[in-house]
């Protein structure tokens, strides 16, 4: 009879330390799936908000594009001023005409209404004309890029004058808002960008520009203010250039007119007795 109980108390024994091990285990099972279940919760949704950031990044894209001008041709009249590092400093009027994609002509007049200067660029040249010392020069379009420690050409030195951002593309990846504005963060193979519209009108109010190569620390700053619209386009009237390399410059521009898409003509006649640079 002794016998009996104790081998009935032993299998009472193993099954009770079972069912209580199974018990053990699926409230172990359970927490592993409730981990399981939290960490692909949270990825889902930070996969979410990251897939709301690039379709809101995205919105702000599409919405300063639709704010670009396009043009078929351009005339202004600005009043210039520059400012360097060292203390240089001129005051100038000039005369634009853009033939889109095609052809810039200047005319820089100081005081008295004089021209001092006469300049042509195409897509592969820029030709200058100095009518107070009679002399003329052509250099290759990389010549804007001496003067001005951009990479500009004639496509983006037409966007600089009617007020498009230049070096423009797609490429932001951080966005932030604040004070009625939105920024967005980005890069491209030539810049680290940082641009700001307003959040209600999409027009761009700034824009930096850092040069992504460590060895040459180019930075410059774009400022756009005094937005109007008379020709169905909006048009920023006063804007700033500003460009930090081996030496700092600052250019002021404030238009006092502008009309787009009006035939326009392009004279530029080296007189014989200038001399060749």
């Amino acid at each position: 009879m002794n016998r009996f109980l104790n081998r009935y108390t032993l299998l009472l024994s193993i099954v009770l330390i079972g069912l209580t091990a199974c018990r053990g285990t699926r409230k172990i099972q359970t927490a592993i799936n409730t981990r399981i279940d939290s960490v692909a919760i949270a990825k889902q949704a930070l996969e979410a908000a990251q897939a709301d950031s690039v379709r809101f990044i995205q919105r702000q894209y599409d919405s300063i594009l639709a704010n670009r001008i396009e043009f078929k041709s351009f005339s202004g009249k600005i009043d210039v001023d520059y400012e360097e590092s060292d203390g240089k400093s001129l005051n100038v009027n000039v005369q634009v005409r853009i033939q889109r994609d095609s052809l810039i002509w200047l005319s820089l007049t100081a005081i008295f209404g004089i021209e001092g200067v006469r300049a042509c660029i195409t897509p592969d040249s820029v030709k200058v004309m100095n009518k107070q010392d009679k002399t003329y020069f052509t250099r290759p379009i990389t010549y804007l890029q001496e003067i001005t420690s951009l990479p500009l050409d004639l496509r983006s030195l037409q966007d600089l004058l009617v007020g498009n951002p230049v070096f423009l593309d797609s490429a932001f990846f951080n966005y932030s808002r604040s004070g009625g504005q939105i920024a967005l963060q980005g890069s491209n193979a030539l810049f680290r960008k940082l641009l700001t519209i307003g959040e209600s009108d999409k027009l761009v109010n700034s824009y930096k520009l850092d040069d992504v190569n460590v060895n040459r620390p180019r930075s410059s700053y774009l400022s756009y203010g005094d937005y109007e619209n008379k020709q169905g386009v909006w048009f920023s009237r006063r804007r700033t250039v500003q460009v930090s390399e081996k030496k700092n410059l600052l250019v002021k521009l404030n238009y006092k007119q502008y009309a787009f898409n009006e035939t326009l003509s392009f004279p530029f006649v080296v007189p014989k007795n200038y001399k060749i640079e």
